[in-house]
């Protein structure tokens, strides 16, 4: 949130000072030769355009791989629903192969008994006309003889009696040899008809097998080709969530590209601001610093020393700049004030970023800075005052010059290398 604050902070001074005339500093900025912190943010839209279209794509692949899913399992619901009614038509037929074989054992077992009443009934045919044959070659009872030999009328009708008794017996034995042989053949026919019935069924159901059998590849076939869009919308999202990964990526870095080029622009922009006050002075690369205030000598250098208060040997991080109280305290450069506190040890003091890697303390001023946390200073502006709080002997700035290594161990510099030329 601090980081953010500064940010808004800064762009709000921006803006600001952009807007007053420049014949106010009577300088103009110059232009950077990286990316404008604009261009880099137009890149970042656009990336982030991309990265839109990409989630709507990703999302529609997943919609898409729901939806492939759902028939995949109905796929594999109808399949087995199919598998079910082939089984069940498997059971059918064999079933009626049973039924077809039982019946073709009845109507064989038919056929032998109309071929022994069929043989019975011309046995019994064949002896009938050999009884009336022999009867009237051999001069047996015949009509003739009943007319011819009869003794009298009344051995004439018995005579005729038994002669139509014989025939009547034979007549009724033949009608139910030949009742019963019809009665046969009606029964073998009723076989026959049911056993035709039954194979007319097991074609109907070996034409519906075939039917199943079709559709069982069909859904096989089906089944697999949806398995395979399944597995391709699996390798499309794995390569729209790598393009996601990577545009995000790209995005971040642009983001840090977007904080340098602003801090660059920033630093660029503060170099044309006017020096509030102090002695202008270049370090090696022909940096300008501001020398933090007026001293008249510097009390105590960088390094290892005898410690003015305690006496024992400690590392003297920074430079200690006599002069008298309350002569001001200027900003070495431009830059966004991190610390502005009292501290038993430094007083009241002030640590300032200069956003280019560099950091400076300014301790022991005489009361609360004039500059808090999170302001924007220009290089010279006044942030405080000389004095001797915290652990001091008397009036001075202790002034510190440091960065940070790679690390994140802080590196203390020499002030004298770079405000005492």
């Amino acid at each position: 949130m601090k980081n953010k604050k500064i940010w808004i902070t800064l762009l709000v001074l921006c803006m600001t000072l952009t807007m007053l005339p420049c014949t106010v500093w009577n300088v103009q900025p110059t232009q950077v030769d990286a990316a404008s912190s604009s261009q880099i943010q137009n890149q970042i839209n656009q990336l982030e355009k991309e990265q839109d279209a990409l989630e709507k794509e990703l999302a529609d692949l997943k919609k898409q791989q729901s939806s492939n899913l759902t028939d995949i399992k109905a796929m594999v619901n109808q399949k087995s629903v199919i598998e079910q009614q082939v089984g069940v038509l498997y059971a059918q037929i064999n079933v009626i192969n049973e039924q077809i074989a039982a019946y073709a054992l009845l109507i064989a077992d038919k056929q032998l008994e109309v071929d022994a009443a069929q043989q019975r009934l011309q046995e019994l045919s064949k002896k009938h006309k050999e009884r009336i044959r022999a009867m009237e070659e051999e001069g047996g009872l015949s009509y003739w003889s009943v007319l011819f030999n009869a003794n009298s009328f009344s051995d004439f009708l018995d005579r005729l009696n038994i002669i139509e008794e014989i025939a009547a017996a034979d007549r009724r034995r033949l009608e139910e040899m030949a009742k019963a042989n019809q009665e046969l053949e009606a029964a073998q026919k009723v076989l026959m008809e049911e056993k035709q019935e039954l194979e007319g069924s097991k074609a109907a159901l070996a034409a519906k097998q075939a039917e199943m059998d079709a559709k069982h590849a069909e859904a096989d076939a089906l089944l697999k080709e949806l398995i395979a869009k399944g597995d391709e919308y699996e390798k499309l999202m794995q390569e729209q969530e790598d393009a996601m990964a990577d545009l995000e990526n790209r995005i971040e870095d642009a983001k840090a590209d977007l904080d340098e080029a602003k801090r660059l622009e920033y630093l660029q922009y503060m170099s044309t601001m006017p020096t509030g006050g102090g002695k202008v002075s270049y370090d090696a690369n022909g940096t300008a610093w501001v020398v933090p205030c007026s001293y008249r000598r510097v009390s105590s250098a960088f390094g290892w020393r005898t410690h003015p208060v305690y006496g024992d040997q400690r590392y003297h991080t920074g430079v200690d700049l006599a002069t008298p109280c309350p002569n001001k305290i200027y900003a070495s450069r431009a830059g966004v004030v991190t610390i502005s506190k009292y501290s038993s040890s430094a007083g009241y003091y002030v640590t300032i970023d200069h956003l280019d890697g560099y950091y400076t303390s300014y301790m022991h001023m005489c009361k609360k800075p004039d500059v808090k946390v999170g302001d924007i200073v220009t290089a010279g502006q006044v942030i405080g005052c000389i004095g001797t709080t915290g652990t001091s002997t008397g009036n001075h700035l202790h002034y510190e010059i440091f960065r940070f290594k790679a690390n994140g161990e802080k590196e203390y510099l020499n002030p004298m290398d770079y405000i005492g030329n």
